[in-house]
């Protein structure tokens, strides 16, 4: 017979979200419990960030969030701030910087972060059962039923933390959208954000000798600009500023690159029409950017490489404009299999901004990415993980 424990709480999911959820409910004298089915961890904190966990933001606002309901982040970030857990950090002596943008990353390893996570857990003692797979969840008289492999938990709030369909490697799975789904909660269309492009196979042809060539450039869709780092991959588009536009970015739509985002490629080219005249075109362009890519773009945007004397007024605008406003339709993107988040999920309608409960079933809470909240890349998708953990871990 599968043995039955009782808890305060149960929370499904030990990432970002779930673990910060069952520190502040531990703190409150709450008995918790944390299920998980992974073999290790905090997996998707581990491998953040190249492995140093871009762990939050400096200037994470309301405003670096996606969602139907744009003001709905805005209660938790302002109870939680980026400041606030920046001084956890500071507590544990974790050593960090600021690497752009305001992104904090660990100077040693993202390890750092899931020690702290779980030094805390054991402070306010909470209980994590990893290699646990949850099996069903039913509402009885004194709150939720929760069958797992491992046994049976009964408690009287249960806290979904289950994240989104990114990195199915790590554990990835639908199974806090099917819990939602299971009480009537509407869940948001779901796909991949912070995410490559791929491209059509002409486009590929070309472009893909440029693999591993990293240049500055703005990225333009859908009335929203990102003006980061583009990084050419041998199946696509990569890179900063193309992961940021990747979110806003529809199947069908046109992407637009600013390739010289930081400098004006008339005056440059007018400045070497009279100082260095019998120079080609191409060496002119070396000077800004990789030859490689140079040569392989003039080729790709069919432009004739000459002297740049040779070259009238009409020619040369042709060849800022391409650079300019380069102009690219995406096959489409890699999925799931590599996005950082999942734009979509459970619709905040439902939810409690303050407290992240159900409105129409007590005792049952979202946090995290399996909610329809995503932040840009930088940290900010950390970040709602730990204000939106904060916030259920105050009531639950």
């Amino acid at each position: 017979m599968k043995s039955v424990t009782d808890y305060d709480v149960v929370v499904l999911g030990a990432g970002a979200a779930g673990l910060f959820c069952a520190i502040e409910a531990g703190k409150r004298g709450r008995k918790v419990a944390v299920i998980d089915h992974a073999k290790r961890l905090g997996g998707k904190i581990l491998m953040s960030g190249g492995g140093r966990c871009n762990f939050t933001n400096m200037f994470a606002s309301h405003e670096n969030f996606l969602s139907q309901n744009p003001h709905f982040c805005k209660s938790a970030l302002s109870r939680y701030t980026q400041w606030d857990f920046i001084g956890l950090v500071n507590d544990y002596g974790i050593a960090y910087h600021e690497k752009t943008l305001g992104q904090l990353f660990c100077d040693n390893s993202a390890k750092d972060i899931v020690d702290m996570l779980l030094a805390e857990c054991k402070k306010a003692q909470v209980n994590i059962i990893n290699r646990c797979e949850f099996v069903s969840l039913e509402v009885n008289e004194n709150g939720y039923k929760v069958d797992t492999a491992m046994g049976t938990f009964c408690c009287e709030s249960f806290v979904v933390a289950t994240g989104g369909l990114s990195m199915p490697k790590l554990g990835a799975t639908p199974i806090g959208y099917k819990i939602a789904e299971q009480f009537d909660l509407d869940i948001v269309p779901t796909r991949a954000a912070l995410v490559p492009f791929t491209l059509h196979e002409a486009d590929k042809q070309v472009l893909a000798e440029l693999s591993g060539i990293s240049v500055d450039a703005s990225a333009s869709c859908n009335h929203t600009t990102f003006n980061e780092s583009m990084l050419f991959t041998h199946r696509g588009l990569s890179g900063p500023a193309v992961l940021q536009i990747s979110s806003f970015w529809q199947a069908g739509d046109s992407v637009h690159f600013d390739l010289s985002p930081n400098q004006n490629l008339q005056a440059i080219l007018d400045e070497a029409q009279k100082a260095h005249p019998n120079s080609q075109l191409s060496s002119v362009l070396s000077h800004h950017y990789p030859k490689r890519l140079v040569q392989t773009l003039l080729h790709y945007f069919q432009i004739k490489n000459k002297a740049i004397k040779q070259y009238n007024q009409k020619e040369l605008s042709e060849v800022v404009y391409s650079f300019h406003d380069w102009q690219v339709k995406p096959n489409g993107t890699e999925g799931y299999r590599t996005a950082e988040v999942t734009l979509g999920g459970v619709n905040t309608d439902a939810l409690s901004s303050k407290t992240m409960e159900c409105k129409s079933q007590k005792g049952l809470y979202f946090v995290g990415e399996v909610m329809d909240v995503t932040g840009w890349l930088g940290g900010y998708n950390f970040q709602w993980a730990w204000s939106s953990g904060w916030c259920a871990g105050q009531v639950v």
